[in-house]
């Protein structure tokens, strides 16, 4: 019957005539057919979804394609053809799917400014569902960027049924993603802790958040910065502004100017429109600078003098732009030890660090490791439909005896492993992978270290707390005797 090949005209645009032609050939083959009217008005009257979608490729005839076809089944549908305009169109819209190309620059196809954005875009919008778009051979970036928070990615050129297929699924997940959305009056959804050392710094926390003063977030990897660097923003009274977040490690020198200032149509080869860069977009709110510690010493001067003249000039422009911005940044370096070995500036330090708030390792929470370890292990259950998932009691002492020197980004993996792992409902150590790490020293090294630590202590004795003469009998640089200095917790007042 003509009905069963719908789809088929659909799929390959058949126009009326070629319909006609087909319907009265299959007369002639004597099939039986359906009358026409009602295939026409089946077409006329398909219910498109209520969803928004937003295609990102620097490509037109990408945009104009995928646009022309989706068109036919959601109700919105937005198109970029520069992903630098995100920021402006998701805070003036929701949207439900991102299709996120993952290269946009000539002589770059690595893929990192795919995985770039789609950091950006979740940052942004948690619930929005990102799908990322790459040519055949780039699958290993489009993998990674499913375990950095993708839903799914397509392979170009696509396939319209698989494409809409991946769409309609992530519009699902969208939806459910909104479910889950609480209100901004509602209680931050994050493991604080009991330990005194954590909940001092979560008060120092609240208490500048709201002020309009920069802060500097100290803590190794995995300690929760960027989360902390988010609890002060939602503080803020600018929570209702852009909280903008840039890894400054992830940054390419070559691009580190244009993304953090913008750029003038004409600045350079790929410039083809006025563009702003990260401090515009976050324009009466908050960008929160990670990784700062890593920034190349010749461009912290530039950052130096946005952050002074609370200006930024555009590349191509000679115009200094106002800014009203609110600095948070933060490292796991020791900025004092870096500026000692001349690899940061004094100037600098001293601008971004008006408050300085170090949040503690893991394995200095010993009281927070199991409450912290149970709030995880909800939260993922959860994601995978698991709450019935339970820790075996020896799981929670290897819990309470583990290092963690990876912090809670560590106990966040083994544990969603675990989760994936484990069979009745019951975490077991073997499904946590813990036995081969232990958070106890080699004796031998216990007793080096004090010997260090006294010679330390014996040295600056000697020369009254002098630094310089201290370092220069000891036959180390100042930024090497700090470090030890702060490694055995040594005070020089």
């Amino acid at each position: 019957m003509i009905y069963q090949y719908n789809c088929d005209f659909r799929a390959k645009n058949l126009n009326l005539v070629t319909a006609l032609f087909l319907r009265f050939y299959f007369l002639k083959k004597s099939i039986t057919v359906h009358k026409w009217t009602p295939f026409v008005q089946n077409r006329t009257k398909m219910k498109k979804t209520n969803a928004s979608i937003l295609i990102i490729d620097d490509q037109e005839d990408i945009l104009f394609a995928s646009k022309v076809y989706l068109k036919k089944y959601f109700e919105n549908i937005y198109t970029l053809n520069n992903p630098k305009n995100i920021v402006e169109l998701l805070a003036k819209n929701t949207i439900d799917v991102v299709l996120l190309d993952m290269n946009y620059r000539i002589g770059f196809e690595d893929g990192r400014e795919g995985l770039y954005l789609l950091k950006e875009i979740k940052t942004l919008s948690p619930k929005t569902v990102v799908i990322l778009m790459t040519a055949f051979g780039k699958v290993e970036t489009a993998v990674e960027g499913l375990k950095s928070g993708a839903f799914d990615y397509i392979l170009k050129p696509w396939e319209n049924v698989k494409l809409l297929e991946s769409v309609k699924q992530a519009v699902d997940k969208a939806r459910k993603e909104q479910k889950k959305i609480k209100s901004p009056e509602s209680v931050d959804d994050f493991f604080i802790g009991h330990s005194e050392i954590i909940k001092k710094a979560y008060s120092l926390a609240d208490k500048v958040a709201k002020t309009d003063a920069n802060v500097l977030i100290l803590g190794e990897n995995g300690t929760g910065k960027f989360v902390l660097a988010h609890h002060i923003f939602a503080q803020s009274e600018r929570k209702n502004q852009p909280f903008i977040n840039v890894d400054l490690g992830s940054l390419n020198s070559n691009i580190f100017e244009s993304e953090l200032f913008g750029y003038a149509k004409g600045a350079f080869t790929d410039a083809k429109t006025d563009t702003p860069g990260r401090f515009e977009m976050a324009q009466n709110g908050t960008i929160f600078l990670d990784e700062i510690g890593n920034v190349p010493l010749h461009l912290q001067s530039k950052l130096l003098q946005v952050i002074q003249t609370k200006t930024v000039t555009r590349l191509g422009e000679t115009k200094p732009r106002p800014l009203n911005v609110r600095i948070i940044t933060a490292t796991n370096l020791n900025l004092k030890l870096e500026v000692a070995d001349k690899n940061f500036r004094e100037d600098l330090y001293y601008r971004i660090n008006t408050m300085e708030i170090i949040l503690p390792p893991l394995r200095e929470r010993i009281e927070d490791k199991i409450p912290l370890a149970e709030y995880l292990l909800e939260k993922i259950s959860e994601k995978y439909g698991r709450s019935q998932i339970t820790f075996d009691k020896k799981v929670l002492e290897q819990i309470e005896k583990h290092a963690w020197n990876g912090n809670i980004r560590e106990m966040e993996n083994k544990i969603e492993r675990a989760i994936i792992l484990c069979e009745n409902n019951k975490i077991t150590v073997s499904d946590l992978d813990l036995e081969q790490i232990t958070e106890y020293e080699n004796p031998d090294d216990i007793q080096l270290s004090s010997v260090e630590k006294a010679t330390v202590e014996k040295a600056l004795l000697k020369h009254n707390n002098n630094i310089s003469k201290t370092a220069e009998e000891l036959g180390l640089s100042r930024g090497s005797l700090y470090r030890r200095l702060e490694k055995y917790n040594i005070s020089t007042n």
